[in-house]
C-alpha cells in the first residue's frame, strides 16, 4: 500500500516537471522571435547610424568646399595652403588598384573554381582548399609588407622605371588576396548546378569541357558574378595594401608604375593624425567614405540587376 502510494506520487512528481518543463519551454519560444529581432535590428541600426554619420559630416564639408570642386578639380591637395579638394586623383587612384586586380584575381579565382568542381579528384580538393583559406586569413598588412618587399622589388627587375611606391605591385597583391573569395563563391556556384543537367549534356554527346562551358558555366553565371562583384568591392574597400605599399601622392595619371593614392589610403592618412578635430580635412573624410560607400552601393545594385537579368533568361 505505502509504495504504490509512493509510485503515484512519483509519477505525479514527474507529470508536475513536465509540465513545468514545457512552460519554461513555451517561454523560451517566446522569447527567440523577440531576441532574434534585437539581433537583427543592431545589424540594421548600426548601419543606418553609419550611413547618418557619413551625410551629417559631409554635408558640414559641403558648406566650407564647393560641391562642384569636389567632384570637378583634378587636384587633390588638401595640406597646402591653397588647399584644393578635387576628388578624381583619388578615384582614379582606387579604379587603377581595383582593375589591376580584377585582371589578377577573376582568371585565377574561376579557373581554380572549374577546376575544383568540375576536375579535381576528391584528394587534390583536400590539398587545394585549405591553401586557398589561407590565403583568405593572411591579414592584409601582411600582404602590404609582402607587396612592398618582395613583389615590387622582383617587378622592378622586369620594369626599371618602376617606382618603389605604385600602383602595380598593390593591385597585383590585392588580386592574389581576393582570388580565395571569386574561387569559393564560384565553385559554391557550379557545385549547386543539379547533376541531371550535367548528365542530359553528357548523354547528348557534350564534352567535358563543352559541358563546363555550355551548360554549366551559364547556369552559375548568376553566382559568379556576385562572388566577382563582392571580390571586387572588398578590393575596392582595402586599406592597408595600398597604405604600405601604394603611397600617398594623388594623381589623375593612368600610369601604373607611379606612386598613388586611393580613397582608403587617404582615410588612413588623415586618421592618423595628420588633421585636427573639426577642420575642413578632417571632414573631408567623410566626403571621401561617402563617395566609397556611394560607389560600392552602386556596384552591388548592378550586380544583382545583372545577375537578375541572367537568371531569368535561365530559367525562361
Amino acid at each position: 500500500m505505502a509504495q504504490s502510494q509512493l509510485t503515484v506520487k512519483s509519477v505525479q512528481q514527474i507529470i508536475q516537471e513536465k509540465k513545468a518543463s514545457k512552460r519554461i519551454g513555451m517561454r523560451f519560444e517566446r522569447l527567440i522571435p523577440w531576441l532574434l529581432f534585437l539581433i537583427a535590428a543592431v545589424s540594421v541600426l548600426t548601419t543606418i547610424g553609419i550611413v547618418l554619420t557619413l551625410i551629417f559630416e559631409t554635408f558640414t564639408f559641403f558648406e566650407r568646399v564647393p560641391l562642384q570642386q569636389f567632384f570637378t578639380e583634378t587636384a587633390w591637395q588638401p595640406f597646402r595652403e591653397a588647399a584644393s579638394f578635387g576628388i578624381l586623383p583619388l578615384f582614379l587612384g582606387t579604379l587603377k588598384v581595383s582593375v589591376i586586380a580584377a585582371i589578377v584575381a577573376v582568371p585565377l579565382g574561376l579557373s581554380t573554381a572549374i577546376f575544383l568542381s568540375e576536375y579535381a579528384s576528391e584528394r587534390i580538393r583536400r590539398i587545394i582548399k585549405p591553401i586557398l583559406e589561407v590565403l583568405a586569413g593572411i591579414p592584409t598588412i601582411v600582404y602590404g609588407f609582402f607587396a612592398l618587399t618582395f613583389v615590387t622589388p622582383v617587378l622592378r627587375e622586369i620594369i626599371p622605371s618602376l617606382e618603389l611606391f605604385n600602383a602595380l605591385s598593390p593591385g597585383i597583391v590585392i588580386g592574389i588576396m581576393i582570388t580565395p573569395m571569386i574561387a569559393s563563391l564560384s565553385e559554391d556556384a557550379l557545385v549547386s548546378v543539379p547533376k541531371s543537367i550535367r548528365e542530359g549534356a553528357y548523354a547528348l554527346g557534350s564534352t567535358k569541357l563543352e559541358t563546363t562551358f555550355k551548360v554549366i558555366w551559364p547556369a552559375a553565371l548568376s553566382g559568379i558574378m556576385a562572388s566577382i562583384v563582392l571580390a571586387l568591392s572588398r578590393a575596392i574597400g582595402e586599406t592597408m595594401i595600398v597604405s604600405v605599399a601604394g603611397g600617398s601622392t594623388p594623381s589623375t595619371s593612368l600610369d601604373v608604375t607611379s606612386s598613388i593614392q586611393t580613397m582608403t589610403a587617404y582615410i588612413v592618412q588623415v586618421s592618423s593624425g595628420d588633421a585636427g578635430f573639426g577642420t575642413t580635412i578632417y571632414y573631408s573624410i567623410y566626403a571621401v567614405g561617402l563617395t566609397l560607400f556611394v560607389f560600392t552601393l552602386i556596384m552591388n545594385l548592378l550586380a544583382q540587376f545583372i545577375s537578375r537579368k541572367f537568371r531569368e533568361e535561365y530559367e525562361s
